[in-house]
């Protein structure tokens, strides 16, 4: 009989030896209370019925069958011991222990959970079968609904179908008793015509004769022989015809000879075609009178491929309508906006002096932003992603001499429209330039824009802190651009200053000061608010953001703001150091909440007395610009078709661009849309201002479209979508960086150029011939290596005269691969057999080279 310790039994049961010591005192055998102590198998049996039954009852108690448990587990280990060679004949033993584990399930609850499995399907099926009939009856029910609506409409149009009949009929019958009617009256005025002749006839008779006339008879002689054309009906004469014909006469006499009412136009008629801004192609036919299948096949001829029901703009309309002869009239449909204008400037009164808005432009990286925050005291360019400025600051300060508000540019050369729309909304431009760095494009382009906008300019010559400024050589570049200093005779300021120490800036803002009393600035504060935007976002928490510059009028909490397309009430109003401020005057720079949407950078600020008139406005705009926006985009004209067809060997990269700014949307798309070519292309397919949703995702994933958040993150929605579709989703803070990714992706697309390389050159010394290979050439490498299997060209004189490839290549009697410079080899040119002593043969490779943009 086996007899093991109690901590060896317990080691193999895998439990704690005070567990197992308590196990064998609830089984009767508490005398084992020593974890040496030896237990033999009668004492394992009793132990282990007492655990049977033990369980058997907890089962029992949970509603389970008492008998026996629904699941048991069977655990067993096993120790082997493996002798393993190891290094330098030494042995060693390695113990492999092996544990398994078995599980018995009862058939009584594998029955059950089988039949409950069945059940459970069962149910389900029914209720889909129960969800289908309804969703049938559903459909049978739409169907029916679609079938008795159709019905209707037939009867209607039947309907109206007969009633236009009939009317036509009731139209015809009339216009025959209107003809009969008029023929019976041609046939009486006849009559009365003979009457007449007779009678003059009897007059004439009678004073031939002698025989006296009757008054009544002389009077209608004297009225005939005088030549009258009218006759007059006797007033004797009674009936309703003649009641009838009394009124006529009294309107004045009946003609005796009678025209029909309808003649054919002897010359085309040229009308005038009211055209407003958008059209279709039925209405534009139904105006010039003709069948729209004629104005189609106008438009084909033109280039333009249209259907009866496409909506094209203005201009088309005008070309096609002069093109079949008639007269255009375009139709300006801006009475709301010139009815705003319109009560906007009768609130006009005495004007006022105003700060000046001064517009800070140059190259990047030139100092601006520094300058500016000299000017402010604050550290806005060490905020700015990299250092750079990538959308427009609107800012006002206040110095000894009196108010500047400041508009900072940014320099980098995709912010074109940025600086042009500067230029527009300012009153003076400081263009500043690095003394160490000289002119740079954008500083010429910024000069151009301030000649453009027709604005003064003041050059400030900064970094003068720098031992290589050179202020002369700054002067010398501008005057080959027209801007001619002070000092030389011209009339713009140079002032040279240092954003570093600070030098030259109070200069600077007298220079500004007195170029602002020279131009007079004057503005009305009252009456209601005009003004321009100079920038717009979406901000999370706060919706539609947009910077406002008011030019006329004065700003206030709680006004109708009217934006471009957007228009809302001014829920709260902040200067540019997120300050609230309850009113901004002329020339004031204010952050302004509440609009429906964001506005485009640049659009019309204008405040509205009343909302309605606001939300009349915004819609009427919108849906002008959608119809125009849809009448270019369906105009399909036959010169593109080609282009299309083209089109499809293009590489094309999908981009979506959302960004914190509407100016950096405008920034960003135009840069990635110039870097366009003819063999690669980039298609913005979304843009837009704010955060990047799930429905952008969506967008992208139908589209696979690069995302580019610029400034702005997507949400945990997007985030999801865009990595469970593996959508490229980028991140960046510097436009820079956006455009020279985007420009290597495209790279990529671009097909790798093939290149010659000239690898060996052979001379021929002398030519031998072999019944089998023909001429073969004896050869001296002078350059390079002569390898078999790459192409060749034979060169007589310089001049190629066979191109193909090598047949054989021999050094002695032996086939070889390749023969290096200075060694003699026999080459077999396949195909060609006038080979000469003194030609070359050239050997070269294919070599393929990757683009760049």
């Amino acid at each position: 009989m086996a007899e093991v310790t109690i901590k060896q039994f317990a080691d193999v049961l895998g439990v704690s030896v005070e567990r197992l010591l308590s196990q064998l005192g609830e089984a009767g055998l508490d005398k084992i209370a020593d974890p040496e102590a030896m237990i033999d198998d009668d004492q394992k049996m009793q132990l282990l019925t007492h655990l049977r039954q033990s369980h058997g009852a907890r089962a029992a108690g949970d509603g389970g069958a008492a008998s026996a448990p629904r699941k048991i587990t069977l655990r067993r280990r096993s120790v082997s011991e493996l002798k393993l060679s190891g290094a330098q004949g030494r042995a060693k033993t390695v113990s492999v222990e092996v544990r398994k584990k078995r599980t018995y399930v009862k058939r009584s609850a594998m029955l059950e959970e089988e039949q409950q499995r069945k059940a459970e399907e069962a149910e389900a099926r029914q209720r889909e079968e129960a969800e289908r009939e309804e969703a049938e009856a559903a459909a049978r029910a739409k169907v029916e609904a679609e079938e008795r609506a159709r019905l209707e409409r037939e009867q209607a149009e039947e309907t109206r179908k007969r009633e236009e009949e009939e009317r036509v009929e009731r139209e015809r019958q009339e216009a025959e008793a209107r003809e009969r009617e008029a023929e019976a009256e041609r046939a009486r005025a006849e009559a009365e015509a003979k009457r007449e002749a007779e009678k003059d006839e009897r007059v004439q008779k009678r004073r031939s004769t002698g025989t006296p006339l009757s008054e009544n008879a002389a009077r209608a002689a004297r009225a005939t022989k005088y030549g009258r054309k009218e006759l007059h009906v006797a007033q004797e004469k009674s009936g309703r015809r003649q009641k009838r014909k009394t009124k006529r006469r009294a309107a004045g006499p009946v003609s005796v000879e009678s025209k029909h009412g309808f003649e054919k136009p002897v010359a085309p008629q040229v009308r005038e075609v009211a055209i407003p801004e958008t059209i279709t192609v039925g209405d534009l036919a139904q105006r010039m009178a003709v069948k729209a299948t004629e104005v189609i096949k106008v438009m084909m001829g033109m280039g333009a491929m249209a259907t009866i029901n496409q909506v094209i703009d203005q201009d088309t309309a005008t070309l096609v309508v002069e093109e079949m002869g008639h007269k255009a009239k375009p139709l300006k449909e801006n009475a709301l906006e010139d009815e705003l204008m319109q009560v906007n400037e009768e609130a006009e009164g005495e004007a006022q002096a105003r700060p000046p808005v001064v517009t800070v432009m140059g190259h990047v990286d030139h100092g601006k932003t520094s300058l500016l925050d000299y000017i402010r005291r604050t550290k806005v360019a060490s905020g700015e992603a990299g250092g750079i400025t990538q959308h427009i600051g609107a800012y006002h300060v206040e110095t000894d001499k009196g108010i500047v508000t400041f508009l900072d540019t940014p320099g980098h050369a995709a912010f074109t429209a940025m600086r042009a729309r500067g230029a527009e909304s300012t009153d003076i431009v400081v263009l500043v330039v690095a003394a160490d760095d000289g002119v740079m494009p954008q500083t010429v382009e910024a000069v151009q824009h301030a000649r453009a906008a027709g604005v003064p300019l003041v050059v400030a010559i900064n970094k003068m802190d720098r031992e290589d400024a050179d202020p002369e050589r700054i002067k010398t570049e501008l005057s080959k651009h027209e801007v001619i200093p002070e000092d030389w005779g011209g009339d713009t300021i140079f002032v040279p200053v240092s954003a570093k120490t600070g030098s030259g800036i109070d200069d600077l803002l007298e220079s500004i000061l007195l170029q602002a009393e020279v131009l007079e600035l004057k503005a009305v504060p009252e009456g209601p608010a005009a003004g321009v935007v100079i920038e717009s976002s979406l901000e999370k928490g706060r919706g539609s953001v947009a910077t406002v510059l008011v030019q006329r009028g004065t700003l206030r909490a709680g006004d109708i703001l009217l934006a471009g397309r957007e228009y809302g009430r001014v829920r709260a109003m902040f200067d540019e150091n997120g300050d609230a401020i309850e009113a901004a005057g002329p020339s004031m720079p204010a952050v302004v909440l509440g609009l429906s949407g964001t506005p485009n950078a640049g659009d019309d600020v204008l405040v509205v007395p009343n909302e309605r008139k606001a939300r009349e406005v915004a819609l009427y705009r919108q849906g002008k610009f959608r119809d125009v926006k849809l009448a270019k985009q369906q105009s399909a004209k036959l010169e593109n078709m080609f282009e299309q067809m083209e089109a499809g060997n293009v590489q094309t990269l999908n981009v979506m661009v959302k960004a914190d700014v509407q100016g950096s949307v405008e920034a960003l798309t135009d840069s990635l849309t110039g870097l366009s070519t003819d063999e690669v292309k980039v298609n913005v397919v979304s843009s837009g201002v704010g955060g990047i949703t799930e429905s952008d995702a969506n967008l992208a994933v139908a589209s696979n479209a690069v995302v580019i958040g610029f400034n702005v993150r997507a949400d945990a929605a997007a985030r999801k979508l865009i990595a469970d579709n593996g959508i490229d989703l980028r991140y960046y803070s510097v436009i820079y960086n956006v455009i020279d990714d985007v420009k290597q992706a495209l790279s990529g697309m671009l097909s790798p150029e093939m290149r010659e390389q000239i690898v060996g050159l052979a001379e021929v010394r002398d030519v031998f011939r072999s019944p089998k290979l023909g001429a073969i050439a004896g050869c001296l490498v002078t350059e390079g290596v002569v390898k078999r299997h790459n192409p060749i060209r034979v060169l007589r004189d310089n001049v190629v005269i066979y191109e193909g490839e090598l047949e054989s290549l021999r050094r002695f009697k032996d086939d070889v691969n390749e023969v290096r410079s200075g060694t003699e080899c026999g080459i077999g040119v396949k195909d060609y057999n006038d080979v000469k002593v003194g030609d070359q043969i050239e050997v070269y490779e294919r070599v393929e080279v990757a683009r760049t943009l």
